[in-house]
């Protein structure tokens, strides 16, 4: 009985020196357990065609996807966060910063930039989570604040992008002041009569959703995702009581009034563009 689970026949054998590993990246696994070639999620704007997750994508991703031929001219693109606190917890701020430098190649959690979409001007300012979770930090708060400007100048429509985890503890205070600094902005921006569109995309929590991420003139947000102040497992843990399925999620929190769309990202720069002409009483571009 023993020889049923013996193998007779040798099945293929490879040499060793001609083994070969799957490259990394080749294939990307959704939270569903779809598995998607990276080539095809590439080609549908990083959205699996399996199940419709939206992958999570950084600002050079989304301005690729916005500006007509990804082509922009950034600001203030050296910036970066200084440490006045000398803030340490387990490490010193300083060596978070160098680590996050050194994985994202990027300077901070958020880039702004100009450039046409559907041959108009458009101000971007779009965050990157890989940066130490997106954080709002001085710099994030002082980028944003000086794109407003720019729009608020040339009178150009202005596009946040927002993907955070919230203020920059690391920061303290300077970081929270942000808040407030970035919405006084956006109030002069309305008084300017420019058009502020927001988009929220996975996660959106925080100092974010506190301030410029709930101020548009009107607020999107891609589809799942998480847009909360506090998110679920500490509403969860303070309240005590199970959580409604799909909780804090964009559909949640259209169903509830806090979102006027949701827009999947294949649709997304035709629908922002539709409604900066809705706004301003344009006609609409195709």
């Amino acid at each position: 009985m023993s020889s049923w689970f013996k193998r007779k026949d040798k099945g293929i054998q490879t040499p060793t020196e001609n083994k070969k590993d799957v490259p990394k990246g080749l294939w990307y696994k959704t939270p569903s357990g779809k598995v998607v070639d990276t080539d095809e999620l590439k080609e549908n704007f990083y959205v699996s065609p399996e199940d419709g997750y939206h992958v999570r994508i950084g600002s050079a991703e989304y301005f690729e996807i916005l500006f007509d031929d990804n082509q922009f001219k950034e600001f203030d693109k050296d910036m970066v966060s200084k440490d006045p606190l000398k803030f340490t917890d387990t490490k010193k701020y300083t060596d978070r910063l160098k680590q996050a430098y050194e994985k994202t190649k990027l300077k901070d959690a958020v880039r702004t930039a100009v450039g046409k979409s559907f041959g108009k001007d458009l101000v971007i300012a779009a965050m990157d989570f890989a940066f130490i979770g997106g954080s709002m930090g001085s710099v994030v708060g002082e980028k944003i604040s000086r794109a407003i400007d720019y729009s608020i100048k040339h009178k150009v429509p202005f596009l946040m992008i927002s993907k955070s985890g919230g203020a920059r503890m690391m920061e303290a205070s300077l970081s929270l002041m942000q808040l407030v600094k970035t919405s006084a902005k956006l109030a002069q921006l309305s008084d300017a009569g420019i058009p502020y569109i927001s988009l929220c995309t996975d996660p959106t929590t925080g100092g974010t959703t506190a301030s410029y991420a709930m101020l548009g003139d009107v607020n999107f947000a891609e589809p799942n995702a998480l847009v909360a102040f506090a998110g679920p497992r500490v509403v969860k843990d303070t309240t005590g009581k199970e959580l409604p399925p799909g909780f804090q999620r964009s559909e949640f929190v259209l169903e509830h009034g806090f979102l006027d769309k949701i827009i999947e990202r294949k649709n997304l720069k035709k629908q922002l563009n539709l409604y900066i002409d809705l706004i301003q009483n344009l006609p609409i571009r195709n």
